[in-house]
């Protein structure tokens, strides 16, 4: 198997692993930026991987469009594509085809128009194996049907056994046409938020044997109370000796839940997406760097990182660079935001091998959360 996974330490549900490939190693519960189109927003992947971050993840629908997965593959595949030594996931494009407006799908795949003067396209998980097979991703995802939240339970059965269907046949492109050798195929669970479709998907995916399983369908508007729920019914059935991987999560307070819930690995743009709407998180909350009271601040964006951003830089310099409209308003704060979800992993890591997870959540979450609750209008 070109992946192996080894748990080092539990605590409770919570994991401490280690997931290798030919790539490397990566020290889960991991947290992993989003590069959808081949670059993290605002942020050159060096500064990336000087921050901590192990894996990227990568979207096949992106990049089929532009620039297309044959000149990828040409140049190197994306690895030398980005300049990236790390890990690079690459997920189906099954999330942004179902989110596309006027989709039809059908057994086959989905047919969808690219713009509207665009020409009908059809994705199919055959085409989805190939795509990601050429990009040269480390670890690539099966195809699947994401439903939005909420939907109909008859709905959400159909899709969650068309992606059952779907992912027989990517693990069947996969091991015929692909290069199973150098790529893990991840099958991925869904079901919405109904416990015994997520039950059945999560058995079903499971008995594939695949290299690792994820859980999609998350994160699309259920909240963290109904996410912690849904994983409360879907982790119990998930294979014990592959990794876990949450699609889509989120929020430090998600991500910490689901890490608490045995999830190992995790994606979201929320870092480099806030940081360009000017929010930064920081370990006494998040901060709105427009707000007039950073005009004048001399002090760091948190006392306690140690990002290029906040020791060489003050809040009222970054809050002069949001208004003046400077790009590399932009940078550092995308800098700061990936380096604080790091530097939250590396805490996650130790406090599990320590045996004191829950209390580092605790402790976390009661001073971070503090100046969420006195200013309701951050984020």
């Amino acid at each position: 198997m070109t992946l192996t996974f080894e748990r080092l330490a539990v605590d409770g549900q919570a994991r401490l692993g280690r997931v290798s490939t030919p790539q490397g190693t990566i020290s889960t519960p991991v947290f992993m930026p989003v590069a959808t189109q081949g670059a993290l927003k605002a942020l050159p992947p060096e500064w990336a991987a000087e921050s901590g971050a192990q894996a990227l993840l990568a979207n096949a629908y992106h990049l089929h469009l532009k620039p297309g997965e044959g000149l990828v593959e040409s140049l190197g595949g994306l690895h030398k594509f980005m300049n990236w030594p790390g890990h690079i996931i690459t997920d189906s494009g099954g999330y942004q085809v179902f989110s596309l407006p006027d989709r039809q799908i059908t057994e086959e795949g989905a047919r969808f128009r690219v713009g509207k003067k665009g020409q009908p396209e059809l994705f199919t998980p055959e085409l989805s194996m190939a795509i990601q097979r050429r990009l040269g991703a480390d670890i690539i995802m099966a195809f699947d049907e994401c439903v939005a939240y909420p939907t109909p339970y008859n709905y959400a059965k159909q899709a969650m056994e068309r992606t059952l269907r779907w992912l027989e046949r990517s693990r069947q492109a996969w091991q015929s046409e692909g290069t199973p050798e150098k790529q893990a195929l991840f099958g991925i669970v869904q079901g919405s938020t109904f416990a015994d479709l997520r039950k059945e998907s999560a058995l079903a995916t499971a008995a594939l044997n695949l290299p690792g399983i994820a859980v999609g369908g998350l994160s699309v508007g259920e909240g963290l109370e109904v996410m912690t729920e849904v994983l409360g019914y879907t982790m119990p059935y998930l294979p014990e000796d592959r990794p876990r991987y949450l699609m889509g999560v989120g929020l430090p307070e998600d991500v910490l839940a689901a890490v608490e819930a045995g999830v190992d690995m995790m994606d979201c743009v929320i870092p480099t997406k806030y940081a360009r709407a000017g929010v930064v998180f920081t370990r006494v909350g998040r901060m709105r760097l427009d707000n007039a009271e950073y005009r004048k601040d001399k002090f760091p964006l948190d006392t306690a990182c140690g990002c290029p951003a906040c020791t060489h830089y003050s809040r009222a310099y970054l809050h002069h660079l949001f208004q003046a409209g400077e790009i590399l308003g932009h940078m550092l704060a995308s800098l700061h935001n990936v380096r604080f979800y790091m530097d939250l992993m590396t805490g996650a890591r130790e406090a599990i091998a320590q045996g004191r997870f829950a209390a580092y959540k605790r402790d976390f979450l009661e001073v971070y959360q503090r100046r969420d609750k006195k200013n309701k209008r951050v984020g």
